[in-house]
């Protein structure tokens, strides 16, 4: 499923984190959107005394803006699963958020 196929606001999610993966050359990109509908985005975070995955770190991000639940997020990656700990934080904020895993042509591969 490309993600011109999904509903308009999940496939800006896929947009937007093939945008921070293509921007950054990162492994990963990833997106996050809020109850209230606002989104956060990231790339994966590699420094010699930090490692966050791009879901990790996109939720780092809405979480420090005092987010408190998710609607919904998506991963870009070549990976054939989303990554256990950017699903746990995910999960963290609200567990019944899905998550679109999307290679990095658009298409989503699956929801975890």
């Amino acid at each position: 499923m490309s993600a011109a196929e999904l509903d308009p606001e999940d496939g800006k999610l896929i947009t937007l984190a093939r945008s921070a993966r293509g921007r950054t050359g990162a492994p990963e990109g990833a997106a996050v959107r809020d109850t209230d509908g606002r989104t956060y985005l990231a790339a994966t975070v590699t420094l010699p005394s930090l490692r966050l995955t791009a879901l990790q770190a996109a939720v780092a991000a809405a979480v420090s803006s005092g987010v408190e639940r998710l609607e919904a997020a998506a991963v870009v990656s070549d990976a054939e699963s989303v990554e256990a700990a950017g699903l746990a934080a995910v999960h963290d904020l609200t567990a019944s958020a899905p998550v679109l895993l999307a290679g990095p042509d658009g298409v989503v591969r699956g929801i975890a």
